[in-house]
C-alpha cells in the first residue's frame, strides 16, 4: 500500500531569497537533533542560503512560542536598523531643514539594496518533542504550545511551522525522526517542515505584494 500521509510534492519553490529561522527545544535531544538536521537539509536543497538560516535553542517546548515571537520581532528591528544604515550617513543640517550628508564622499552614491542576511524572517520553524508521561503535564504543554504558535503566525503574518511532535511513547517519537528500531525506522518529519517553511514563506511574500495564482 502506498504512503498516503504528508503533502504532495507538486509545489516547486525557490528559497534562494528567503530568510528562515529554526527555533528548537533541547528536551529529548537525540530526536531534536535529527529533526533539526532534516529541516536544514531540505531548506538548503530548496535553495535557502546558509547565511540566511538562523538556528536558536530554548530549554523546552513550552518556551518555543516566546522565542518565536521575539525572534520575529527582532528580525524586523534588524531589518529596519539596516535600512537606516543604508542612508549613507545622511542627517538633518542644524536649523537648515535640509538633508545634508555627514560624509560628503557618499553624497552622490545611491544606497545599495538591503542584504538578504539582514531581512526579516519569512518563516520560522518551531521544533520540539513532547512525549506523554504519567501526569497531565503532557496535555497542558501540548495545548498551550499549539495554540500559542498558531496565534503568533496569525498575529504577525509570519508563517510558524508546527514542528512539535506530540507522541504517546518514545518509539512513536523516534519513528517520526527517522530513528525507529528494526523495520520501523520511520521518516524524518523535519524534512517536511523545512519544505513547508520555504513554500509558506514564498506564498506570504507573494500574497503581501497582492499577487495570487
Amino acid at each position: 500500500m502506498s504512503e498516503i500521509k504528508g503533502p504532495s510534492l507538486d509545489a516547486k519553490v525557490d528559497g534562494s531569497s528567503l530568510r528562515i529561522a529554526i527555533v528548537h527545544a533541547r528536551w529529548n535531544k537525540v530526536i531534536i537533533d535529527a529533526l533539526v538536521a532534516g529541516a536544514l537539509k531540505k531548506l538548503k536543497e530548496a535553495g535557502v542560503k546558509e547565511s540566511n538560516i538562523v538556528v536558536e535553542s530554548v530549554p523546552g517546548s513550552f518556551e518555543l512560542p516566546l522565542a518565536c515571537s521575539r525572534m520575529i520581532a527582532g528580525s524586523h528591528i534588524q531589518a529596519a536598523s539596516n535600512e537606516a544604515d543604508l542612508l549613507g550617513g545622511l542627517n538633518f543640517g542644524s536649523g537648515s531643514g535640509i538633508l545634508s550628508p555627514k560624509f560628503p564622499s557618499r553624497s552622490g552614491t545611491p544606497a545599495p539594496a538591503i542584504p538578504s542576511a539582514n531581512q526579516a524572517f519569512d518563516a520560522v520553524i518551531a521544533i520540539g518533542v513532547l512525549i506523554k508521561g504519567a501526569t497531565m503535564h503532557f496535555e497542558y504543554i501540548c495545548d498551550a504550545v499549539s495554540h500559542s504558535l498558531m496565534k503568533i503566525q496569525v498575529d504577525t503574518g509570519v508563517p510558524v511551522i508546527f514542528g512539535v511532535l506530540t507522541a504517546l511513547n518514545d518509539d512513536q517519537a523516534l519513528e517520526r525522526a527517522g530513528l525507529g528500531k528494526g523495520d520501523k525506522t520511520g521518516h524524518n518529519h523535519g524534512e517536511e517542515w523545512g519544505l513547508a517553511a520555504v513554500e509558506m514563506g514564498s506564498h506570504v511574500r507573494r500574497w503581501n505584494s497582492g499577487k495570487f495564482l
